[in-house]
């Protein structure tokens, strides 16, 4: 090839030489901007963060073991009231709610027809009774002093005058016209009361009921395991559901001895409600009781790795330990240990979550 053919080859290629090395200078430039980029989000995203902890010094406590479990909320002392006769009710002095102190009156019948009855049977009663006297006197026997006649004469005597007839009538009477008026067995609360007044009572219906507020008790339930933790006497806790900030305590007062076919055992506490535990109130219910002194941690000190439970400890004042352990009881925010730790070990408890082995870490308060 002659030189003048290689210029005009070279003039014809120059302009494509020069794109490509462009090209080249801008994927080197994008590299390089590319490379700092991710250095940069590197020193982001792993700060040189340090590993802040707080510590407390294991030692012996007295731990109390909680027990938790669902109950139901009922009244010690609760009284269904209804009316003996099917009268016209007169008078309702109550309400649903309203507080009643024993002996109160809380509804009463028309008695006009039960005083007009009591009054026939009361004269019925009188005319037996002379009846039986003649009888006794045609007999020999004197008239004002009975206690001398024998028992099978007087028996026969009193079915020959109906004195014994009589005076059942005039007992029943006497019951109904008592009974017109409702009176409060002690003191509570009425509930249930849906009756009202100059409509004719319902003697197969309950008018209403009285419940004791104050003495209220607690049903549920506990594993049959769980059997050997409780006793009677262990304080309970009673928390509502429908008002959770709300605390009431108590005693377990019953343990039914009875397992049933889930493997459950019924047991009863006793709770003052203050008057504001209801009767069928769904609540929570935690048992507790003191078992000794233990050596007991937070809950917040244990850690999971793998599937197993780790503490770390502080160890020459600056680095964490690990250390694999078996809890044995727990309740709403500690464990006790069964082994793994020794008292007076330093328990990292918070500011755990990420550690590692041996790693240096700095002691808040």
């Amino acid at each position: 090839i002659n030189r003048e053919k290689f210029n005009n080859i070279m003039k014809n290629q120059y302009p494509f030489y020069t794109l490509c090395l462009a090209l080249a200078m801008l994927t080197a430039c994008s590299g390089e901007k590319k490379e700092s980029a991710s250095e940069k989000g590197v020193e982001t995203v792993l700060p040189d963060t340090k590993n802040e902890v707080s510590v407390m010094t294991l030692k012996k406590q007295v731990f109390n073991h909680e027990l938790v479990s669902n109950g139901k909320v009922s009244a010690k002392g609760m009284a269904d009231l209804r009316f003996e006769s099917g009268e016209v009710i007169a008078h309702i002095w109550v309400k649903n709610g309203d507080r009643v102190q024993k002996g109160q009156k809380l509804a009463e019948l028309d008695k006009f027809k039960l005083d007009n009855l009591l009054s026939q049977a009361e004269d019925a009663l009188k005319k037996s009774e002379l009846e039986l006297r003649d009888v006794l006197i045609s007999q020999g026997y004197p008239a004002d002093d009975i206690s001398q006649v024998p028992e099978e004469t007087m028996k026969l005597a009193k079915v020959k005058s109906g004195y014994d007839q009589s005076k059942s009538q005039y007992e029943m009477a006497k019951y109904n016209a008592e009974h017109a008026t409702l009176i409060a067995p002690f003191a509570g609360v009425v509930a249930n009361l849906f009756s009202k007044p100059y409509n004719l009572a319902n003697t197969s219906e309950i008018f209403c009921t009285v419940i004791d507020m104050q003495g209220m008790e607690v049903d549920f339930t506990v594993l049959e395991s769980e059997l050997p933790l409780i006793k009677n006497g262990d304080k309970v806790v009673i928390k509502p559901y429908s008002d959770a900030a709300t605390v009431h305590e108590g005693n377990i007062s019953e343990i039914n001895p009875l397992v049933d076919d889930k493997g459950m055992v019924k047991v009863k506490a006793r709770v003052n409600g203050a008057g504001r535990l209801f009767s069928g109130m769904n609540v929570r219910v935690s048992v507790h009781r003191s078992l000794g002194e233990q050596l007991v941690i937070p809950k917040s000190a244990v850690v999971l790795r793998s599937g197993k439970q780790v503490v770390f400890t502080l160890k020459d004042g600056k680095m964490a330990q690990w250390n694999y352990i078996h809890t044995a009881l727990e309740n709403a925010d500690s464990y006790s240990v069964a082994d793994g730790l020794t008292e007076g070990d330093t328990v990292i408890v918070t500011g755990n979550i990420n550690l590692a082995h041996e790693a240096p870490v700095t002691i808040i308060e």
